[in-house]
């Protein structure tokens, strides 16, 4: 899988998931977007420090079309979550990935955060684990937007 700064991608998974609102989409939905996906966690320190940090680059590039989506781990309640992006006022869809499936599609990730960032062709061309460099992040978010759609 890309790593940050690495030329080499794979396609992204297709993948059905349920937002916080209950509503079902599937990531197929997404294709010719570009996409950021962090996996995340109530309990995971680094994720709640690196939550406004994933607000404001939403914020900033949604207008330009980017699609954020925060996958909520298997072991997080799902109260915990709502109540975690009702409180934090997440601007962007959350998934309940209650039965780890999202996780698994993209290779079984456990460890929390995960940033991964979809091209429009559906590669995966940007991965981080742990705290990611918003500023790199941001760059490389705003030279895929401004590529044209295929």
């Amino acid at each position: 899988m890309a790593a940050a700064g690495c030329s080499r991608s794979e396609p992204a998974p297709t993948f059905d998931y349920t937002l916080l609102d209950g509503s079902r989409h599937s990531s197929a939905a997404l294709r010719g977007q570009v996409w950021l996906v962090n996996f995340w966690a109530t309990s995971c320190v680094a994720c709640v420090k690196k939550m406004p940090g994933l607000v404001n680059t939403h914020r900033q590039f949604a207008a330009q079309g980017l699609q954020t989506l925060a996958v909520a781990m298997a072991y997080d309640a799902p109260a915990r979550v709502a109540a975690f992006s009702e409180s934090r006022q997440l601007p962007f869809g959350v998934i309940i990935d209650n039965t780890g499936a999202v996780a698994r599609a993209f290779g079984d990730i456990k460890a929390t955060p995960t940033t991964l960032l979809v091209n429009r062709a559906g590669l995966i061309v940007w991965r981080h684990e742990g705290e990611a460099s918003f500023p790199q992040l941001q760059s490389r978010i705003a030279q895929l937007l401004a590529e044209p759609a295929a």
